[in-house]
């Protein structure tokens, strides 16, 4: 099997991390690919415990012990755009950069 094939298999990059090397760059995907859905795991349960009052990236990130660089994505990837299982509340409430962010709860 040439190299490109083999980068061109169904499923490579299909949502994850992709790899192009068959053993030690396999096994890294596949771990990147565990803690993303750990991080959205982590996400949902803390809008979960927020309830109807929601929060906003940065609220989460404290909430789950997790820097919002690490967080901010998962609210795109549940978001309506994908998942679907989040939505904006219509508030928006200060970050700790003093910006004004969306606040998010699971969807009714």
């Amino acid at each position: 099997m040439s190299r490109l094939s083999e980068v061109m298999q169904p499923g490579v990059y299909a949502g994850g991390a992709g790899y192009t090397e068959p053993t030690t760059s396999r096994a890294a995907a596949r771990a990147v690919d565990d803690t993303l859905s750990e991080r959205q795991r982590e996400v949902l349960d803390a809008l979960r415990a927020a309830g109807r009052r929601g929060l906003t990236a940065d609220e989460a990130a404290g909430a789950v012990g997790r820097t919002v660089l690490a967080v901010r994505p998962r609210f795109t990837e549940l978001g309506p755009k994908h998942l679907g299982l989040i939505e904006k509340t219509g508030e928006r409430r200060a970050n700790e950069s003093g910006l004004e962010a969306s606040v998010w709860r699971i969807k009714e």
